[in-house]
């Protein structure tokens, strides 16, 4: 209880929500197949007095890290932790019962676990005495793995860059650079935080790419998955030591989100051109759009997608703009499927 005799207010949870959130996001990316959960425990006082996230896969969970730092100061306390703890023994104890061992009065989270393994955190936990609280917050580094538990594949992310009119590319195929560097940044600090980056073999044979995160602190790398049934010029830049390349020979969506499943893949970036863009769009797999849009007219090359499987505009893919902001010169627009609302 604070100073008044109070819980901490609801300024003071939000607070830790937001710094919670934070906590998962600098986890993004590490900890698949488990989610980038943060957690932060206030004392009987309202202070922040532990702030946690969850560590590699077989290392501890947000809460237990954030109990860790807060030691006895936990006891009576809060804790405010993106994601339900989770109520099953799997490569680590239960979260919900170390939250009860270390004293804590009050639990508030801001996503229900879809996972029915992990599931019940908040039902162990009031069955404990504890006060269990539900605050419905945007968490965007959990997007990817709850749609993962809800659905059982892993969520796909189209990224591309194209001019104002539509266009991947100039009519000599030119491509080199569309998209401003600002945004070839944001998309290296992406790629970061993705499991797999996929792409088709064509875009392999025409543009060499080496799908790897660079810039400053990069420290992993995620799978490199070219599809198709084509053979790949022995040369290629994918096949270099920088990362690990899959080449699954389909044309299929569910089968290579299938491979990557199996995998323990969540966050899928795909950046393939416009043929590869088109089958997934087709098959109903493109989980989210992010288009870098530059202020530049082409009047002519490939454009951004091909056979979507649309024959009119009654068929068009309805889109939910997410969010439009500046990066740099260039528009970042995140939508997602109109029937995923």
């Amino acid at each position: 209880m604070n100073a008044a005799g109070r819980a901490p207010d609801g300024s003071a949870v939000a607070e830790a929500m937001a710094l919670a959130v934070r906590a998962g996001a600098g986890v993004h990316g590490t900890t698949s197949p488990n989610p980038p959960v943060g957690a932060v425990v206030l004392s009987a006082a309202g202070e922040v007095v532990g702030v946690g996230a969850t560590r590699p896969p077989g290392q501890a969970h947000a809460e237990v890290v954030a109990l860790a730092e807060a030691g006895p100061r936990a006891r009576g306390g809060t804790a405010v932790v993106t994601l339900e703890p989770c109520a099953h023994h799997g490569r680590t104890p239960p979260c919900a019962l170390a939250l009860v061992e270390a004293g804590i009065a009050r639990v508030v989270y801001a996503h229900a676990d879809p996972n029915p393994e992990a599931a019940g955190g908040a039902g162990a936990l009031r069955a404990a005495g504890v006060r269990v609280e539900h605050l419905p917050t945007h968490v965007e580094p959990l997007r990817a793995w709850l749609h993962r538990a809800r659905t059982g594949r892993p969520h796909v992310t189209w990224k591309y860059a194209a001019s104002l009119d539509g266009r991947t590319a100039a009519q000599d195929g030119t491509s080199r650079w569309i998209s401003s560097a600002e945004a070839r940044a944001e998309v290296h600090a992406l790629r970061t935080t993705a499991d797999a980056i996929v792409v088709g073999t064509g875009t392999v044979r025409a543009d060499d790419p080496r799908l790897t995160a660079r810039g400053t602190g990069v420290t992993r790398q995620p799978l490199r998955v070219v599809v198709g049934t084509g053979e790949l010029p022995p040369h290629a830049r994918v096949l270099d030591d920088e990362a690990e390349t899959l080449h699954v020979r389909t044309h299929d969506p569910d089968v290579v989100l299938a491979e990557l499943a199996r995998r323990g893949v969540v966050d899928v970036l795909l950046e393939g051109g416009p043929t590869l863009a088109g089958a997934f769009a087709r098959a109903g797999r493109v989980d989210r759009v992010l288009a870098y849009v530059a202020p530049k007219l082409l009047g002519g090359g490939p454009p951004v997608l091909r056979d979507a499987g649309v024959s009119t505009i009654t068929g068009a893919v309805g889109l939910v703009v997410e969010q439009v902001s500046m990066c740099g010169p260039d528009v970042r627009i995140s939508a997602v499927p109109a029937s995923a609302r």
